[in-house]
C-alpha cells in the first residue's frame, strides 16, 4: 500500500560514513532536498548524535543520506522507541553497502532517490522483529559460516563489538591463511510451530524475507547428496531457529552466535518513501 508524502518539512540526516566516502553525492542529495523541499540538514558526528536527531525531528520528515547501515540504524532507533509506525522514512543511499536500499525499490543514484523523497509515495513494509527486539529489512541468511565471516560476526548480545572489531582489523595486518571449507548447518526451522526441517536434516542455507503481505517468506535448502535436494519453502508469521551455536547474516551485518532465535513479522510496521511511478 503506498500513500503520498505529503510533508515539505524535512530533517536530513547525513551520516559520517556517507560524508567521507561519497561527499560529491551528499552535495548533490543535500542540494537537492534544500531546493525542493523545507530542510534542515544535521551532520551526526556518531551514532549518538545520530540518534538524538531522530529524537528531536519533531513533525519534519527524516531523510537518512547513508548507506545500508544508516537505514537499519534509523528504522532501529525508532523501532526501539515505538515511534516507527508513524513516521514517514526516507533514504537518500551514499555509499557501497546499498543491497537492501535497492532491493526496497529506493533509486541508487543521489538525485533520483533525492527526487523520490519530494515526490515519492510511502510505502508500507513488513519488519522482522526478533526475540531480543532487533529488527530485519530485507532478507535473513543462515549459511554455514567460515571461520573468517565467523570472526566477524557480531555478538547478539553486545552489538557495540562491532566498534572493536572494526577497529582491531584495521590495526593489524591481514594474513593470507588457507579457508576451510564451510560446514553444514543443523538447524530445527519452525514457522508458525510447524516444523519443516529438524536437526537431523543438514541444510546448505535457510532465508527469511519479510514483504508487505503480514507473512515472511521462508525457503530452507537441505544439503544435496548425489541429485540436488529440493528446497522446502513456507509462509507465515513466526519463524523459529534453533541450532548449535547458528550465526546469521542480515541487512549488511552478521550476526550471533546463538542457539535459539525468532523472528515475527510486524505487519506494515514502518513506511520508506519510494519513487510514484
Amino acid at each position: 500500500m503506498a500513500t503520498s508524502a505529503t510533508s515539505d518539512q524535512l530533517l536530513v540526516v547525513i551520516d559520517p560514513v556517507a560524508r567521507r566516502t561519497d561527499g560529491e553525492s551528499v552535495r548533490i542529495a543535500k542540494d537537492v532536498l534544500s531546493a525542493g523541499a523545507h530542510a534542515k540538514v544535521c551532520l551526526p558526528d556518531g551514532p549518538e548524535e545520530f540518534a538524538r536527531a531522530l529524537a528531536r525531528r519533531g513533525s519534519r520528515r527524516p531523510v537518512v543520506v547513508g548507506d545500508d547501515r544508516a537505514l537499519v540504524r534509523a528504522v532501529s532507533l525508532l523501532h526501539r522507541q515505538r515511534e516507527l509506525a508513524g513516521c514517514a522514512l526516507s533514504v537518500v543511499p551514499v555509499g557501497s553497502v546499498l543491497a537492501v536500499a535497492r532491493s526496497l525499490g529506493v533509486p541508487t543514484g543521489a538525485v533520483a532517490a533525492a527526487r523520490a523523497v519530494l515526490d515519492g509515495v510511502e510505502r508500507r513494509l513488513d519488519l522482522l522483529v526478533d526475540d531480543s527486539d532487533g529488527v530485519v529489512l530485507g532478507t535473513l541468511h543462515i549459511p554455514p559460516l567460515s571461520p573468517q565471516a565467523q570472526a566477524g560476526a557480531v555478538d547478539a548480545g553486545h552489538p557495540w563489538l562491532r566498534t572493536a572489531q572494526s577497529l582491531v582489523r584495521t590495526l593489524v595486518p591481514a594474513r593470507e591463511t588457507p579457508s576451510p571449507a564451510p560446514r553444514p548447518a543443523r538447524l530445527r526451522v519452525e514457522v508458525d510451530g510447524v516444523t519443516l526441517v529438524d536437526l537431523d536434516q543438514p541444510v546448505e542455507t535457510v532465508s527469511v524475507t519479510p514483504g508487505d503481505t503480514g507473512l515472511a517468506e521462508v525457503e530452507v535448502r537441505p544439503l544435496s547428496v548425489g541429485a540436488e535436494a529440493s528446497p522446502v519453502r513456507a509462509l507465515g508469521r513466526t519463524v523459529s531457529v534453533t541450532g548449535a551455536d547458528f550465526r546469521y547474516r542480515a541487512d549488511a551485518g552478521v550476526w550471533g552466535p546463538v542457539r535459539r532465535r525468532t523472528w515475527t513479522v510486524w505487519e506494515g510496521a514502518w513506511g520508506l518513501t519510494v519513487p510514484s511511478g
